[in-house]
């Protein structure tokens, strides 16, 4: 007999594909590539670019709050309340999280598991892997067949490849 309930994972995976979650995580990881490249070129001690990814994306975060919190009151004229703040907070998880995964693997090198260099590396190329995955996934929702989306999935990471790129040709 088919079982027909995906297992638990499966629909967690599927809620979070059908959610803005995905725009937003997509949008911090893109900012985190961008800053990981940026840091790489006169790279800090371990422990700095840990402090510069986490700040960043905690000001990302609030950012996001922020910016919804008085374009909500200037778009509905009127202001919001607690409840709003905290899912307005809540929201901005996604991006925050996109934007502070590379910190990950700088507290790994600030523990000396790995070396810093290796840090932004695995930092650049998870990044990568992460955007082009959620394209791969997202082609796929829409329909694509698996070539394009690979195709899809390969013109959405050429963002982060762009990144990437531009700082191997000035460094």
């Amino acid at each position: 007999m088919h079982n027909r309930h995906p297992p638990p994972h499966v629909r967690a995976l599927e809620a979070h594909l059908g959610s803005r979650d995905v725009a937003r995580v997509i949008y911090g990881a893109v900012l985190g590539l961008a800053l990981v490249v940026a840091l790489e070129r006169h790279p800090p001690t371990a422990g700095q670019t840990l402090g510069a990814v986490i700040a960043t994306a905690l000001a990302v975060g609030l950012a996001e709050v922020y910016s919804e919190f008085v374009g909500t009151e200037a778009r509905e004229r009127r202001h919001i309340g607690r409840a709003e703040v905290r899912r307005l907070a809540a929201e901005a998880v996604p991006v925050t999280f996109g934007a502070g995964f590379p910190a990950l693997f700088f507290l790994l090198a600030a523990a000396g598991v790995i070396e810093l260099q290796a840090a932004f590396t695995l930092a650049k190329w998870t990044g990568l892997a992460l955007i082009c995955a959620y394209g791969f996934l997202a082609s796929r929702l829409a329909g694509s067949g698996s070539g394009a989306a690979l195709l899809h999935a390969s013109a959405v990471g050429a963002i982060g490849g762009a990144l990437i790129a531009v700082k191997a040709l000035l460094h």
